[in-house]
């Protein structure tokens, strides 16, 4: 049962640091954060287990955190308005082409990193976009002034 409560309260923490790490830092890892993540990740093993290397304990740490992220996701499911808690709101960043200062500097992300990603996108002119969001992912979504139509398809030629 110890091991069970240590994943509990590990699992928790592994949930704040990764809210307050920031969304633009999730999208993407570098590898010294990469590397970062998996040294943690033996870390957390040892504070969880106590060094028990036994399989009922993989079984019981790994299956309270399995049956903490499906408790998680039902939640979010069940009572929609825990979702913003949980897994975080999209942010609009840029609107009618400005970007939006205080909201950027709310989740640490650089115009630098917001112009990569819409060269990636193949965004060539910041005039281009109207609107971009950070998503709860760290993903950012652009919608460009040419984006206006309704996503119907054109009618086939009659002929």
């Amino acid at each position: 049962m110890e091991i069970v409560i240590r994943a509990l309260v590990v699992f928790a923490f592994l949930w704040l640091v990764t809210r307050a790490v920031g969304r633009s830092t999730l999208g993407e890892l570098s590898t010294f954060e990469l590397l970062l993540y998996v040294t943690m990740g033996d870390l957390v093993q040892q504070a969880v287990t106590q060094q028990d290397y036994s399989v009922t304990g993989a079984v019981l740490a790994v299956g309270t955190f399995a049956l903490l992220t499906v408790g998680l996701s039902w939640t979010q499911w069940r009572f929609p308005r825990t979702r913003d808690v949980i897994t975080g709101r999209p942010v609009l960043v840029v609107a009618q082409g400005e970007p939006d200062e205080p909201a950027m500097r709310r989740h640490r992300l650089a115009v630098a990193d917001l112009l990569v990603a819409a060269r990636e996108q193949g965004i060539r002119r910041t005039s281009d976009i109207e609107y971009a969001v950070l998503e709860a992912d760290g993903k950012i979504s652009f919608f460009t002034y040419e984006d206006d139509s309704s996503g119907a398809p054109e009618k086939p030629p009659q002929g």
